[in-house]
C-alpha cells in the first residue's frame, strides 16, 4: 500500500494544482542530484513542488515532512532545471510544499495542504 501512495498522492496534486490554475510544466523530474515531484508555472511564478501523502502523520513540523537534506537535493535539482529550461529563468522562483492528510481509499475527497513559499534557497 505504501508504494501506491506516492504516486497516487502526485496525481491527486496534479489534478488540484490545475483547479487552483496552475499549469503543469513536468512531474517527477530528475537528475542524478534528485526529483522534483511537480514543476507548475502561475502567474509569472515556477513553483517546484513537493507532495507528501502522509495519511496518519500530524502536519505541524516541516522538518519532519521535508528535512533539510531532502530540500538541499530540491534545490540543487532545481538549479539543474533552470540552467537546462532557460526560458524560465526571468520568472519568480517558489517552493512549495503540498501535504495530503488521507488513506489512500478516500483520495478523492482529500483537501491538501497547501505550504507556499515553504523553504528558500538563491537560485
Amino acid at each position: 500500500m505504501e508504494e501506491r501512495l506516492g504516486p497516487a498522492g502526485e496525481t491527486y496534486a496534479e489534478k488540484w494544482l490545475e483547479r487552483q490554475g496552475y499549469s503543469i510544466i513536468a512531474r517527477n523530474w530528475r537528475t542524478r542530484t534528485g526529483e522534483i515531484d511537480i514543476i507548475a508555472e502561475k502567474d509569472e511564478t515556477l513553483v517546484f513542488f513537493e507532495v507528501k501523502t502522509l495519511p496518519h502523520t500530524p502536519l505541524t513540523d516541516l522538518d519532519i515532512i521535508v528535512g533539510n537534506r531532502k530540500q538541499e537535493r530540491i534545490c540543487k535539482t532545481a538549479k539543474y532545471f533552470l540552467l537546462t529550461h532557460r526560458k524560465y529563468n526571468k520568472m519568480h522562483i517558489r517552493f512549495d510544499v503540498l501535504v495530503l492528510p488521507f488513506d489512500p481509499r478516500t483520495i478523492e475527497s482529500a483537501e491538501p495542504l497547501h505550504l507556499e513559499n515553504a523553504f528558500e534557497d538563491y537560485v
